[in-house]
């Protein structure tokens, strides 16, 4: 599988090719133990299926994390980028981190092989999130007997799996809020300027944050150029030169300098320590377990705001 968007893309995007087993497991032993301590048996894990693809009638896979712990929890739904595996290092990370937090969390595969236009990224979104498809992964998760939907459900994602979480409220009202990275209104020739700037989705500025590279090919590739696309989709700005729009509940937008990277470079996929979005690449040690606005502790504890517990 290659994270990247099909068509007439720049050469100079990289992209994530089928990740080597040993570097998945690698990753995924240290967010299960040591990056969130988490106590051996405190969360169990879980699989089913929904349906995707042309009129939602293909089958697709749902890897899930949830609370050992008797009870029922909210509902954290989490959407990857173009080509990534659902069960990649950084869809493993947020959904531990979410399960820990006490969500029933899931990482949901669909269509993802090429990137499209805002009908086929809406089509692709109300498969995952119509609250009345009986064959939607929202009505899956939300079928389990630990899962309480009416408590919330949170989203998140990167890339196009943002726009995916972005759009999720526009096919269930229990969508509380979403976190998304690498989010844009265009990426390449593609232009989803229709569902994707603030007012034609129905998600409000108050419950989306948005987390951008400085550097983000699909975003311009530059500060100013990042800076107006995370306005045009959360609806915020806060002048010519901010970093940081986040508002007074955390909502509004942040982009990541490429000095606050262990890489140095704040791209696309900014959450790994290496060059673009290669496959096998490893996380970056500071989006992983600090607690800074753009890192993955910190938009996690903020979604948890927006359920009952």
């Amino acid at each position: 599988m290659k994270f990247e968007l099909k068509g007439n893309v720049p050469s100079s995007v990289t992209t994530i090719g089928s990740t080597a087993a040993r570097s998945v497991a690698a990753a995924v032993a240290v967010f299960a133990g040591a990056l969130f301590s988490v106590s051996a048996g405190a969360v169990d894990s879980f699989t089913t299926t929904y349906k995707n693809g042309t009129s939602c009638g293909s089958s697709y896979d749902i890897t899930g994390r949830e609370p050992t712990e008797a009870g029922t929890y909210p509902v954290f739904i989490y959407t990857v980028g173009t080509g990534e595996s659902y069960t990649s290092p950084i869809a493993t990370a947020a959904i531990d981190g979410m399960a820990n937090r006490g969500f029933v969390a899931v990482s949901v595969q669909y269509p993802n092989s090429g990137f499209g236009n805002c009908s086929t990224l809406s089509g692709r979104a109300k498969c995952v999130f119509d609250s009345s498809s009986a064959n939607s992964a929202v009505k899956a998760v939300c079928a389990r007997a630990k899962a309480d939907c009416s408590k919330g459900i949170v989203v998140g994602g990167l890339s196009q799996g943002s726009i995916l979480a972005t759009l999720a409220k526009n096919y269930d009202a229990r969508v509380q809020a979403a976190y998304a990275m690498g989010t844009h209104t265009k990426y390449s020739f593609y232009d989803l300027s229709s569902c994707m700037t603030n007012g034609k989705h129905t998600i409000t500025s108050d419950r989306l944050r948005v987390v951008n590279g400085e550097v983000d090919t699909f975003g311009g590739g530059n500060a100013n150029a990042v800076r107006t696309q995370s306005q045009l989709v959360t609806g915020v700005s806060c002048g010519s030169t901010a970093y940081s729009c986040l508002q007074a509940n955390g909502s509004g937008w942040y982009m990541v300098k490429g000095s606050e990277t262990q890489d140095g470079s704040a791209d696309h996929c900014y959450m790994l320590n290496g060059d673009g979005c290669k496959a096998g690449t490893a996380l970056d040690t500071g989006w992983a377990s600090g607690a800074s606005a753009w890192e993955l502790n910190a938009n996690l504890d903020w979604l948890k705001t927006f359920v009952a517990p």
